[in-house]
């Protein structure tokens, strides 16, 4: 169906211009959000995610769009630098969404856990990568960064 389709497209190209705005409005009131990083993000916490995460300094490349009434998928490559090593990764996703009301109702994202981890952080990333300890520990961090960008923000009155 084109117009999922087209809403992939105005997600991802969002994205590339660092536009969150534009991007969580191409979400459902009631987002499921998944990726190996974050684990199970659901409704504002979703939505707060790439409100957090989308800067000016990534890059962003999508290709391979593809969606019919209930489903779409996509590949998408994010180039950006680490913040907590200062680290350039270069990491290759794949997107599976489900729509609903004529919005994405279901996003979930799949990469390799062990080749991040082995670009961010280096050689304890390549050592531990494939290890649920690390992963945990980064999903840990990551979760805590989220809940504190959400009570700044609701904090700053814009919940």
């Amino acid at each position: 169906m084109e117009a999922n389709k087209a809403l992939i497209e105005k997600f991802y190209a969002a994205f590339a211009h660092a536009d969150p705005q534009t991007m969580v409005q191409c979400y459902h009131p009631d987002i499921r959000f998944q990726d190996p990083a974050f684990g199970v993000l659901n409704g504002d916490d979703a939505r707060n995610m790439w409100l957090m995460l989308v800067n000016p300094g990534l890059k962003l490349m999508f290709s391979n769009v593809e969606a019919d009434e209930r489903t779409g998928r996509a590949d998408w490559v994010a180039v950006y630098t680490f913040s907590k090593t200062g680290r350039q990764v270069t990491n290759r996703i794949h997107a599976e969404f489900e729509f609903k009301d004529g919005l994405i109702y279901r996003h979930t994202d799949t990469f390799s856990f062990h080749k991040w981890a082995s670009q961010a952080l280096g050689l304890s990333g390549k050592l531990l990568g494939r290890t649920s300890f690390l992963q945990n520990k980064v999903r840990t961090q990551a979760l805590e960064n989220l809940r504190r960008f959400s009570e700044k923000k609701k904090g700053a009155g814009n919940a």
